[in-house]
């Protein structure tokens, strides 16, 4: 078989060979569970399978993390065009790994958040199945929001299916309200909080680089402070954040030290990034390819982070249920061993390598158009958010965050686009009756000027329009009023799409309330069959 014929065969029998790959995993999986993790004497043959069982289900939980979160941190880059699609399924499964593993900790918090009070449920085997129940549910809703193309937040999802599991075992009282209702605020305050923060920071790389009539020689000097700003916050959140497991870092401690690695970047690469600032085209595609390299850093550490922190939500419930299982004992915080972090870490892998793609295109490409600078501020936004929030308390989702960042930055690049779409209604009412190619030449000037230019150049064209008594504008030269109506509605449509914005924000709606259905529904269905 050729080249070309394999690459067409894999194309045609894309959906079964994917389909059979995650299949075979699981089963690899649940053979080695019964191998080497339920091998335990005198357990019973209901309690050996639901190990077994269990393990299947841990990995396909990780598999779909990996799947719907993986284009929290790849997405803006690969949409941005600083990595391809094939180049960021690589780094992402390796850094994913290297977290899981390496950061992940000997402990794992079984119960996300304080949602239910365990102490509460007493049998051991009715903890198991709770856990059990609410690691199925949150996968099963994690593959389908992930077959709808809607980026979720993995966390949610299981603390959803945590709470509804666990009112099917010991009804409303068992859970924890407050952190209910701290969740619930989440929704708004992650995603409005990101956008406006995404939002604020590509507003300062334009105002400060392209809205400069020099833009290489701006660049030359702010670029090298932007990306010491990054190498502050991602240094500050991976001592916060990424590495928390292995070792303790208070947060005063942790700012110093991301000061003092951006301070050392910044007078290192300061010389260098002009340089390189000065050899590129006066444009803000020259100034984009500054901005490459620290985007793959950067998302190579956020996902180091996630793999770190968010394969909890897999292997913890996995890990307790484990406990309950073979030690006969309801563990808030379970001691993970070694093959079940591995293998969170194997489906965090391997999920994002089979269908991570179609939601990184979703949050890269879908929602608004993203080049290098966008996608620098969306990754700023979401880190310092998450610092934000985790010295505050509040229990965000990076999903929403990140999401938010996306949608703050196609928001203000609408605002400003219908602004400007303005500015040319005023242009052409100060030259009605002129002739279009003198128009043109204006809006090219304007276009190129200073900020403080663009003010004067606007203060004068509405001056002129102001001494002309005639309102329409000369037929052929400028456009009508109409036109510039439409013109403005189109920028408006094609910026953020808002089918894609929709979808997403009901997927966020409904992902606690829906998991915990599922979970209760399931829980029923467990305790039927191990009766």
């Amino acid at each position: 078989m050729t080249k070309k014929s394999r690459s067409r065969f894999v194309a045609k029998h894309q959906d079964v060979l994917q389909l059979g790959a995650a299949l075979l995993f699981l089963l690899l999986v649940g053979v080695y569970a019964s191998l080497t993790g339920a091998s335990t004497v005198g357990l019973a043959s209901s309690a050996v399978w639901l190990l077994i069982v269990a393990a299947a289900v841990g990995a396909y939980m990780a598999m779909n993390i990996g799947a719907n979160d993986v284009a929290n941190n790849m997405g803006p880059s690969v949409g941005s065009g600083a990595l391809t699609m094939g180049w960021a399924i690589v780094v992402a499964a390796v850094f994913e790994a290297l977290g899981a593993i390496v950061a992940g900790g000997d402990v794992v918090g079984t119960i996300k958040g304080g949602i239910i009070d365990p102490g509460q449920i007493g049998d051991p085997a009715l903890f198991a199945s709770v856990m059990f129940s609410a690691l199925l549910a949150g996968a099963l809703w994690l593959n389908l929001a992930t077959a709808l193309g809607a980026p979720v937040s993995t966390t949610h999802s299981i603390i959803g299916a945590v709470m509804g599991a666990g009112i099917a075992a010991g009804g409303w009282g068992l859970v924890n309200w407050g952190t209910i209702g701290a969740i619930v605020a989440s929704w708004v305050v992650s995603p409005l909080l990101g956008g406006a923060l995404a939002a604020a920071f590509l507003y300062l790389i334009k105002r400060s680089v392209t809205y400069r009539s020099d833009k290489t020689d701006a660049a030359s000097r702010v670029v090298p402070v932007l990306i010491s700003l990054m190498v502050w916050a991602y240094t500050t959140y991976m001592l916060v954040k990424g590495v928390s497991q292995m070792v303790k870092v208070g947060f005063l401690v942790a700012l110093l030290a991301g000061a003092v690695v951006a301070a050392l970047v910044w007078w290192l690469i300061r010389k260098p990034i002009a340089r390189m600032a000065m050899r590129q085209h006066n444009s803000k595609d020259g100034v984009n390819r500054l901005f490459t390299w620290p985007l793959i850093c950067s998302a190579a550490l956020l996902s180091f982070a996630h793999g770190a922190n968010d394969v909890a939500n897999a292997i913890g419930p996995l890990a307790a249920i484990y406990e309950a299982v073979k030690e006969g004992a309801i563990a808030t915080k379970a001691g993970t061993p070694l093959w079940i972090m591995v293998l969170g870490a194997l489906g965090l892998s391997i999920g994002l390598a089979l269908y991570g793609a179609r939601l990184i295109r979703t949050v890269g490409k879908e929602i608004t158009e993203l080049d290098n600078m966008r996608a620098y501020s969306i990754a700023m936004s979401a880190t310092l958010t998450v610092i934000i929030a985790s010295q505050l308390g509040m229990p965000v989702s990076t999903t929403h965050i990140s999401i938010g960042a996306v949608f703050g930055v196609g928001f203000l690049r609408e605002l400003l686009k219908v602004n400007y779409a303005k500015m040319e209604a005023v242009v052409f009412a100060g030259h009605q009756g002129a002739d279009r190619d003198e128009v043109e030449a204006y809006l090219n000037r304007f276009e190129a000027a200073e900020v403080s230019e663009k003010k004067r150049m606007l203060a004068d064209m509405k001056r002129r329009a102001k001494q002309r008594e005639a309102a329409e504008t000369a037929l052929g030269a400028v456009f009508a009023k109409k036109e510039q109506k439409a013109f403005r509605k189109a920028y408006k449509k094609e910026i953020v799409k808002r089918s894609v914005v929709m979808r997403i924000v009901a997927a966020w709606i409904i992902t606690v309330p829906a998991t915990a259905v599922v979970a209760a529904v399931l829980f029923h269905i467990v305790r039927a069959v191990l009766s």
